[in-house]
């Protein structure tokens, strides 16, 4: 392929795939734009493909987290340049990633379409799954996510989302395969053509089949939830001449709910530390236990640090009231908005890096589930529920997911949408439902198939009621988590490459 129209094919396929997902839901683009990169790199030397692969990934994150912009010119504040200029340095920082990526696939010199294609294939996958562990991982715009509503969102409880997105980059990938031999009088793949086009087909007719099978069942009775919408502005949430208003208007909206099994506040609904407010929270719970109420909310809390009493550290935790119990303290912190990597450098430079949250401590793994009377709830907060086998850890032992967020950070961006799709597929991979209640939205009810059953209008402070099924049993993907789909991946990159080298 020519060097500008390589250029351009890159830059599209980047442009394409967040379109692929929330809130724009183009699946078909999730095939399409692996497919069109792999095009555009293949036969290129490694210095054009490496440069392929970072213009595709400034297209892909310069459209897809463009949402990082809202939080922080309008909350951070910064003036428009210089958010504009930081959100810049993270685009042109995540795009190394999958210019790495094609200046692997370059190195191994795979000349042939079918183990050029495959080893794409392994190297996408491999990439997703590197983006959930390195520096605490980034992991957002996965093709797998787009498959939601598709055929292929049948292999999600077998191997999670990287399975989906390794079958989608296949499909692509296939289809580029199979390109030639659909040229008018091009007769040298046309031997391929039938099996090729049928194993595809018989791919996504299997995925279509999986979604009929019901790996888990119910466990009990289901129970009646409320789930609480307060819709308090981020930029007067955590003065503390508001906190009282604040709760003022979650227990307003909540008065005619508390014979619900199970009422949920969102993050940080309450702004006072737990270890602060033991009056209210007893109240509380002692007015939830009257009803016979479980009552989840977010609050923040802190630690003293042992070497330094004078110094403290934020904690972002649930706690559960009433006929539950049970506190859980957030691993997986936001960096830049519950720490600040290159602390040194950043603080002061704008407010946003100094807010109180970012001075936060995680807690620690393998953390008790929340109890709401018999049953059990894995708990998320906020971006941990980007983390598909975090959240397989947390639901070991859950009959009920659940996830408290505060999206306002974001606005009316495409980055609230973005994150209740990734949610969804945490109950299809699990087969559990998923409760998720948010400040401003979106907050909704997902079944254990990842189908949206309810949900809040955005912006709106109301209750979403609604019932839940606890279930039980596993999916393959929560016995194994993600680790056969990188096994596969990397089998797909080491055997075309072993292969090669044995011919040499």
């Amino acid at each position: 392929m020519a060097p500008a129209l390589a250029l351009g094919c890159a830059l599209i396929s980047g442009v394409l795939l967040p379109l692929a997902l929330a809130p724009f839901d183009i699946w078909p683009l999730a095939v399409l734009a692996p497919a069109l990169l792999l095009a555009a790199v293949h036969g290129q030397s490694t210095r054009f493909a490496m440069l392929l692969g970072y213009v595709h990934g400034v297209g892909r994150y310069g459209l897809g987290v463009s949402w990082i912009y809202m939080s922080i010119h309008v909350y951070g504040p910064a003036p428009p340049w210089l958010a504009g200029t930081l959100v810049g340095l993270f685009v042109l920082a995540m795009a190394i990633f999958p210019a790495l990526m094609t200046w692997l696939f370059a190195r191994l010199s795979l000349t042939g379409r079918i183990a050029a294609g495959l080893a794409f294939c392994g190297l996408w996958v491999l990439l997703e799954w590197l983006l959930t562990w390195l520096l605490t991982g980034f992991p957002w715009l996965f093709v797998g996510y787009a498959h939601l509503e598709s055929p292929l969102s049948g292999y999600a409880p077998v191997g999670g989302v990287l399975l989906v997105s390794l079958l989608s980059v296949f499909t692509g990938v296939g289809l580029w395969w199979l390109g030639p031999a659909l040229r008018p009088g091009d007769r040298r793949w046309s031997g391929s053509v039938m099996p090729g086009g049928a194993a595809l087909v018989l791919l996504w007719v299997l995925g279509a089949g999986l979604n009929a099978v019901s790996w888990t069942r119910p466990a009990g009775a289901p129970l009646n939830v409320a789930l609480v919408q307060g819709v308090i502005p981020q930029d007067i949430k955590w003065q503390a001449e508001n906190r009282e208003a604040v709760l003022r208007r979650h227990l307003e909206l909540s008065e005619p709910h508390w014979g619900a099994d199970l009422l949920v506040w969102s993050e940080a609904a309450i702004t006072w530390f737990a270890r602060d407010a033991s009056g209210l929270l007893e109240d509380l719970g002692e007015h939830a236990r009257g009803h016979g109420t479980t009552f989840v909310t977010g609050i923040p809390d802190y630690q003293r640090d042992p070497g330094d009493p004078t110094r403290a550290f934020f904690q972002n935790t649930a706690i559960a009231l009433g006929a539950g119990e049970g506190q859980y303290v957030k691993q997986r912190l936001v960096p830049f908005g519950e720490y600040v990597p290159l602390e040194d450098l950043l603080r002061g430079l704008i407010s946003f890096f100094d807010l109180p949250m970012s001075h936060a401590r995680p807690g620690p793994a393998g953390q008790a589930p929340l109890r709401a009377g018999s049953e059990t709830l894995a708990m998320a907060i906020c971006y941990e529920i980007v983390y598909p086998d975090l959240v397989r850890e947390l639901a070991r032992d859950a009959t009920l997911l659940v996830t408290l967020s505060n999206d306002t950070w974001f606005g009316d961006s495409i980055g609230p949408e973005q994150h209740h799709q990734m949610a969804r597929m945490r109950a299809l991979e699990l087969g559990r439902w998923l409760i998720r209640a948010t400040n401003d939205g979106v907050t909704g009810l997902v079944d254990h198939k990842g189908v949206e059953q309810a949900r809040l209008p955005r912006f709106e402070p109301d209750v979403l009621t609604g019932t839940v099924l606890p279930m039980t049993g596993k999916t393959p993907f929560a016995m194994t988590g993600s680790w056969p789909s990188v096994v596969l991946a990397l089998l797909l990159v080491a055997v075309p490459w072993w292969r090669r080298t044995r011919r040499m």
